[in-house]
C-alpha cells in the first residue's frame, strides 16, 4: 500500500501557485517502539504557513525545499507501539501533510471526540481559539461599553474575537470582504456593525461606526484597512497584532503611514504576539472557550474542503477570502466511531 505526502517544490514569489507544491508517493511507514501510525483525518491550512515558505529568519523555521510541509493535523491511530495510545484513538498535533505518518508518542495529544466535533481541535478549540482568547483578553483587555474593531472578522480568529468581546460587554465592529460575511457577522454573531472593506464608501462607513473612537483594534490584516482604523484610535487604545495577511504575498516591502505619532498622541499600546507565548495557559483558554460554546454564547464556523488532493487549492483560498471561519481539508473519515 502506497502513502502520499505534499512537499514544498519551490519558494513562491507573490501568491503561491501549482508550482509551489508537489505530491509525492512514499512507502507506507511502520511504527517503531514508542511510536504510533496516524491516519490524517483533517489538515489545517493557516496564513502563517505562507511565511514559512520564505527563506530567512522568522518566528518559525522556514520549510525546506523538497521536504514535506507540516501543520496542524487531527488524525486517527491505526497502529500503536506505544503504551499511551491504542488503535482508534483520535489525536492532534503539528504533523506532516501526509495521508499516513509515524510519530513519537510525545508529539501528539489525545482528543476526546465526545466533547465536540474532532475538527474543532484545529479551530475554536485549537490554535485559532487560543489566539483569539489570549490576544483579546490579555492584550486587548476589552471593557464594557468600549468599541472593539476586528479586521478579518469572518475568519477563524476574527469571528471568535468579536464574540468574546461581546461577551465582555463591548460594542463590536467587524471588517470583512463580502456581503455574505457582513450579513453573517451581524445576523448570526450579533456584531453591532459589520463593514465590507471593498465598498467604495468604506472609509465613511468606518468613521460612522467608530464615531466614539476605537478602544481595541484586533489586527489581522494590516495594509490600508488598518491605516484607516488607526485614524480613529482613542486615548489608551490597545492593538493586539495577530496577523497582516494583506502583505504576506507582497514581493516588495510593505510601506504605509508611520504609526509612531498616532501611538504617542493616543498613548496607545500596539503589541505583536504569537499564540505559543501562551502555551502554558492553553488549558485555561480552551476550557473557557468550551464553556462558552456549551452555554450557547460562542458560535463557530468551518469551511471544509474535501480531499487530500485539494489541499493546495484550499491553502490558496486563504488569500482569496473564500472561507467563512476555520478553513480545513478533510482527508478521511475515522475508521471506527469512538
Amino acid at each position: 500500500m502506497k502513502n502520499e505526502e505534499i512537499q514544498l517544490a519551490s519558494r513562491p514569489e507573490g501568491l503561491p501557485d501549482e508550482h509551489t507544491f508537489r505530491f509525492v508517493s512514499t512507502e507506507m511507514p511502520a511504527p517503531k517502539e514508542n511510536e504510533i501510525l496516524v491516519k490524517s483525518l483533517y489538515l489545517s491550512v493557516d496564513p502563517y504557513m505562507r511565511g514559512r515558505m520564505r527563506e530567512g529568519k522568522s518566528y518559525a523555521a522556514p520549510y525546506s525545499i523538497d521536504q514535506v510541509i507540516t501543520g496542524g493535523v487531527v488524525g486517527e491511530v491505526v497502529e500503536s507501539k506505544s503504551s499511551n495510545f491504542q488503535k482508534g484513538d483520535i489525536v492532534t498535533g503539528m504533523l506532516n501533510w501526509a495521508r499516513y505518518q509515524t510519530v513519537q508518542e510525545g508529539i501528539v495529544q489525545k482528543v476526546n471526540p465526545s466533547l465536540a466535533p474532532i475538527s474543532t481541535n484545529l479551530g475554536v478549540l485549537g490554535m485559532p481559539g487560543a489566539t483569539a482568547y489570549f490576544g483579546l483578553m490579555d492584550i486587548g483587555q476589552p471593557k464594557e461599553g468600549e468599541t472593539v474593531v476586528v479586521s478579518g472578522a469572518a475568519g477563524a480568529v476574527g469571528m471568535l474575537v468579536g464574540q468574546i468581546a461581546k461577551i465582555q460587554g463591548a460594542r463590536v465592529v467587524g471588517i470583512a470582504g463580502s456581503q455574505e460575511k457582513i450579513d453573517y457577522l451581524v445576523n448570526e454573531l450579533n456584531f453591532d456593525v459589520a463593514i465590507n472593506y471593498k465598498d467604495a464608501d468604506f472609509k465613511s462607513k468606518l468613521a460612522d461606526a467608530c464615531s466614539n473612537g476605537v478602544d481595541v483594534y484586533f489586527e489581522n490584516v494590516g495594509g490600508e484597512i488598518s491605516d484607516e482604523v488607526f485614524k480613529h484610535l482613542n486615548t489608551h487604545a490597545r492593538i493586539p497584532v495577530c496577523g497582516a495577511i494583506s502583505s504576506y504575498n507582497n514581493k516588495e516591502l510593505d510601506l504605509g503611514p508611520r504609526v509612531q505619532t498616532i501611538l504617542i498622541k493616543n498613548r496607545a499600546l500596539m503589541k505583536g504576539f504569537l499564540v505559543s507565548d501562551y502555551a502554558n495557559r492553553f488549558p485555561e483558554g480552551i476550557k473557557q472557550l468550551a464553556a462558552w460554546i456549551m452555554a450557547g454564547k460562542l458560535k463557530y464556523e468551518e469551511t471544509i474542503i474535501d480531499g487530500f488532493e485539494n489541499t493546495p487549492e484550499a491553502f490558496l483560498g486563504l488569500f482569496k477570502g473564500t472561507n467563512l471561519g476555520k478553513l480545513l481539508v478533510k482527508v478521511a473519515d475515522p475508521s471506527q466511531s469512538s
